[in-house]
Order: structure tokens, then sequence, then C-alpha cells
């Protein structure tokens, strides 16, 4: 583990999202404060906590420049205000396609200052009765993981779909903290998000931040929620099945000491 503090209280937020930007950031800054409040000090929104539209291409339209716009204003401001480091979620940014977008997750640091950007690789699709979905429509992929050193461990950033994809967690090494926002859909949330959540926890000894859209939204969509925290041991700390909050827990440089020395899984990888 990277030089850290013994302890720090995390909290992942969770959101029901609706198709109107100005209503989503204003609930997000709700919902930052009372973290902050609470004594979080690294605070986590969830995939599109600023945009959940009526058409998959509602999105596109309020998309923005690398740097520049409302939205991502928004979150420097909210983490300096509130003395957090914030992973804000996911948000539109531009494209080289002008039909897409890309979903990117933004991280400031307690002074509002920019310090990472991942772009989601794995692209969500399903056909299964009446659930159909194909992020890539609107959607161009990221290529590159991202992993960064923070006053409390070396964090990893990954968005939703990613978790199914089990070698981006394990190429990234040793890392103390993996972030998942997320909008899972409620038929694969009920299905696998819960095991996917604490497999990911367990196989890379680290904690396992899931904020996450849960809720019946505007469009008709229903989101499956349970934001969660993991410890390495695939514990869960703290768990809200639906509706929007904040679940708290602590990370513990001791717990994860305790869970690498006892069983050395990761210093026994020959692959």
């Amino acid at each position: 583990m990277t030089k850290s503090a013994a302890k720090v209280r995390l909290a992942a937020i969770q959101m029901v999202s609706a198709p109107e930007v100005p209503a989503n950031l204003a609930a997000a800054g709700r919902l930052i404060a009372a973290a902050a409040a609470a004594g979080a000090q690294l605070v986590a929104l969830p995939e599109y906590f600023c945009i959940l539209g009526r058409h998959e291409t509602d999105k596109v339209k309020v998309r923005e420049a690398d740097g520049s716009g409302p939205i991502q204003d928004f979150l420097a401001e909210a983490a300096n205000r509130n003395r957090v480091w914030l992973v804000g979620g996911t948000l539109p940014l531009l494209s080289a396609n002008e039909n897409k977008v890309r979903n990117a997750c933004l991280v400031f640091d307690d002074a509002g200052r920019r310090v990472a950007r991942y772009d989601k690789i794995h692209l969500f699709g399903l056909e299964l009765g009446e659930n159909s979905f194909n992020e890539a429509r609107t959607i161009e992929p990221g290529d590159r993981p991202v992993v960064l050193d923070t006053p409390f461990g070396r964090a990893g950033i990954s968005v939703c779909y990613d978790m199914r994809f089990p070698e981006l967690y394990r190429a990234a090494g040793v890392v103390d903290m993996w972030f998942v926002p997320s909008a899972f859909t409620a038929v694969t949330g009920a299905a696998h998000w819960e095991v996917l959540l604490r497999a990911r926890a367990v196989e890379n000894q680290c904690y396992l931040i899931a904020p996450a859209q849960g809720g019946l939204h505007l469009n008709g969509r229903r989101t499956w929620g349970h934001s969660m925290i993991v410890d390495p041991w695939g514990e869960i700390l703290a768990l809200r099945a639906e509706g929007e909050g904040v679940v708290l827990a602590e990370l513990d440089a001791g717990r994860l000491a305790e869970v690498r020395q006892s069983l050395p899984a990761l210093q026994h990888r020959t692959m």
C-alpha cells in the first residue's frame, strides 16, 4: 500500500438521476455536502450522475469539451467547497465522432484540481427479452486504464460494465481501492451486481467502492442501486438498496495489510 492515512472515511453516493442536468447537479451537490458533513474525505458519484435522458442521444446534446463546461465546473467547485477528494461519477465529454461521447470519470482533489480522467473502456450491450442496450451507438470507448496515487492509498478507476472484465483490474497490480461508478440495469443487477463486486474485491485484495443509480427514473428505466463498499475480504461494509442517499464506511490500512499478509495471493501470482 502507498503511504497514506491509517483510516479514511469513504462515501458512495446513490442517485436516481433525471433527464435535466441542473436538477441532477443540485441533488449531487446536496449529497456531497451530506457526505462531507458525515466525515467523508473521499466521495464518489454514480455513472451519469448528471443526466439519464429520455433518449440515448440526450447525453450527446449536453456533452462538454475536456476541461470546460458547467458539469466539470460543478465537480471542481464541489470538491473544493466541501474539502473532499471527489470521484465524479461519469459525464459526457466530446469524442472524435460528433454523434458520440466519451463516458468519462474525472477525479478532483480537495482543492478542486483535476488529477485524473478515465474514459470507460468496455461498452455495455444486452439483448434479453424487453431489455435492449447498446452503448456503442452513442459512446466511443476509452483505451487506457487509470490508477493514481492519493493521500489515502493507490486508487483505480473503472465504470460499471468494466467490472465484468477482471483482467482490467489484475493488470493494474497492487491497488488499495477500486471505484466502480455504475448505472446497472435492474435485471443484470439482481443476478450479478453483488457477486461481481465482491469477487473483484477478494481477488485484488482491495476495497471496492461502488456508487450507483438506484430506482425508477423519469425515462421509465429502473436501475438496480445497491450502492456498496466492500472490504478486501469480500465483506460488505455498507449498502443502500434503493433511492438516493449516502453510503459510508472506513478504508482501514491495517485491515488491508492483515488480509494481504495472512493470504498473500498477490505475491503468489505467476501469470
